[in-house]
């Protein structure tokens, strides 16, 4: 797998310098929990990025709830942990793979490839009994020559004009559950539904008991999607379908782009249209 490592890897990698862990556990209930959690114990190395602190920007009045951070800061934080171009970088979250997943594309954003989300989380490796600490790493700071890939990022336009002109050479996939897709139930944006002419791919789907699926399986979960067509993923606020995004790389799609602002940036903007 080109973006995913496995516990065994990691664990064989612990004492390698150009290798970097990155904890990113986070609770949307409750936002400091992450930031607790690792203080308690982690990945021996490990250093913590917070989603709504270091992942993202604060929350405005376009954007979505999670809009990207500024990319001076993000950086200078990277340099900080002793993050720099020819480092390998595995990033890990409890197991639910989209916080992680999200660190891993914003990673790719900036053009560095050697990036990697730790199959399973940190879930899996305590079941495994496998070593884990309180101690705080403190890295040399470095500096980190990023070379920015737009063609990974799906602006508010580009959406809109892929929905107003019912564009045929691009797909939008809405990563959530199918009763936020539907609108049926909607327990965090203000309006329920869909951005029109999307496709309901749920991210979760692309997991099983928090390890991300063989490529093959998701090869047959996108078996009806076009490759030649670029792929836009979306979900609530850009973290979810992060995810998919890998999975779709996994399975050999090539142009695949994150809406970071996604469907709670979506309806910020009165005029846009919701299915």
């Amino acid at each position: 797998m080109k973006y995913i490592k496995d516990q065994e890897w990691v664990l064989k990698s612990l004492n390698e310098n150009h290798v970097r862990i990155i904890d990113c556990r986070f609770s949307l209930a409750e936002p400091e929990k992450g930031k607790q959690e690792y203080l308690q114990d982690h990945i021996p190395g490990a250093v913590f990025f917070d989603l709504e602190k270091d992942l993202s920007s604060p929350k405005q009045t376009y954007g979505g709830r999670h809009p990207m951070p500024v990319l001076e800061e993000f950086i200078s934080k990277l340099e900080n942990a002793g993050i720099d171009e020819n480092k390998l970088v595995v990033a890990y979250d409890n197991g639910e793979g989209a916080y992680a997943a999200r660190f891993s594309w914003m990673l790719q954003y900036l053009g560095h490839e050697n990036v990697y989300v730790l199959d399973g989380g940190y879930k899996v490796w305590v079941e495994a009994s496998y070593p884990v600490t309180k101690e705080i790493p403190v890295f040399g700071k470095t500096e980190f020559h990023f070379r920015v890939q737009p063609e990974l990022l799906a602006t508010t336009e580009e959406v809109r004009e892929v929905v107003e002109k019912q564009l045929t050479n691009k797909i939008l996939i809405d990563s959530r559950e199918e009763k936020r897709f539907l609108g049926i139930e909607e327990p965090i944006d203000k309006k329920a539904g869909h951005i029109p002419g999307a496709i309901n791919m749920p991210w979760m789907k692309g997991l099983s008991h928090s390890h991300y699926k063989p490529v093959e399986n998701q090869k047959q979960r996108f078996e009806n999607l076009d490759p030649s067509k670029e792929i836009i993923v979306y979900c609530g606020s850009g973290v979810t379908a992060a995810p998919n995004y890998l999975a779709l790389r996994e399975a050999g799609f090539e142009r695949v782009k994150l809406y970071v602002g996604s469907f709670s940036d979506w309806i910020s903007y009165e005029d846009n249209k919701i299915e």
